[in-house]
């Protein structure tokens, strides 16, 4: 997968450099560009924003250095050819891992994200912004399936609305908000999406459990998790985790799952998949679909 990002602060984007995503840049399951955006700008003082039209506070990103950034960018041509390539922040270890040992094949995620009337060859552009459409695991396991993503991080009050409709002759343009605040800036939510999109990406994790059993992947929130010592400030580890009985853990591990979820957020259980146990289980708590 090639990530591309544009900004107007680079050193933002030093922790995709880090841990399983620098490892994933290593092994070439991963590759980074960040781009400059003053880079584009044709004024002495390398200015991307001026006053909105209409009047009213802050500022608004101009649409003729986006443009032009955006147009080299999905080409790889101009000064986007000359843009920084993140390495890995450290050499990790070059031991086998998990999935390799066990020889477990490399599948990705079947489901890819396009559009009617949108070309599925066109590289993705996520444009972070509170009015976008919330993001989510669906939406990350999509996207680990591309081939090319490209991030524009807008600040102040945002890019240009022109920049966004305009961008999608080149690009699949998705919108997208990571929750219901404003941030400074979008770089933060870069971070956040791609790293929930990189891991995965298949072999990236080491062990494709990992992400199978997360929150959310089968439209639930996952149950709690316990590791040595067994008692702790008094505290045991639940007596069921240690009876080796692997059919009573699995039904634990997904009551659980049931349980906070119900406590957390119920209105997930309204779109998941629950067979007969999990709604006795779950009438047992006082969930009633009434």
């Amino acid at each position: 997968m090639r990530l591309d990002v544009i900004t107007i602060f680079p050193e933002y984007l030093d922790p995709l450099r880090h841990a399983l995503l620098g490892k994933a840049i290593e092994r070439g399951d991963l590759s980074v560009g960040v781009h400059n955006l003053r880079d584009w700008a044709t004024d002495v003082h390398q200015s991307v924003d001026d006053s909105p039209f209409g009047g009213g506070p802050g500022m608004v990103m101009k649409p003729t250095v986006w443009g032009p950034a955006l147009d080299d960018v999905a080409a790889g041509t101009g000064k986007a050819s000359q843009s920084v390539e993140l390495e890995s922040s450290l050499p990790h270890l070059n031991k086998p891992r998990h999935d390799d040992v066990k020889e477990v094949e490399r599948t990705p995620y079947e489901k890819r994200e396009h559009r009617d009337g949108e070309d599925p060859s066109l590289p993705l552009l996520i444009v972070p912004t509170p009015t976008g459409k919330p993001f989510s695991q669906e939406d990350a396991q999509a996207w680990s399936n591309e081939d090319h993503i490209v991030f524009a991080c807008g600040r102040y009050e945002g890019i240009d609305q022109r920049v966004v409709d305009d961008a999608a002759r080149r690009f699949r343009v998705r919108e997208v908000s990571i929750g219901d605040y404003v941030l400074i800036g979008g770089e933060v939510a870069v971070l956040v999406i791609a790293e929930a999109v990189v891991r995965l990406i298949p072999g990236v994790l080491g062990n494709k459990r990992s992400h199978e059993e997360d929150s959310f992947s089968d439209g639930l929130l996952e149950g709690p998790s316990y590791t040595k010592p067994r008692q702790w400030r008094g505290m045991e580890v639940p007596e069921v985790l240690t009876s080796g009985n692997h059919g009573l853990v699995e039904k634990w591990r997904r009551e659980q799952s049931l349980k906070k979820t119900l406590e957390r957020r119920p209105e997930l259980l309204d779109g998941a998949v629950l067979d007969k146990d999990d709604l006795a289980f779950l009438e047992s708590l006082g969930w009633s679909t009434r």
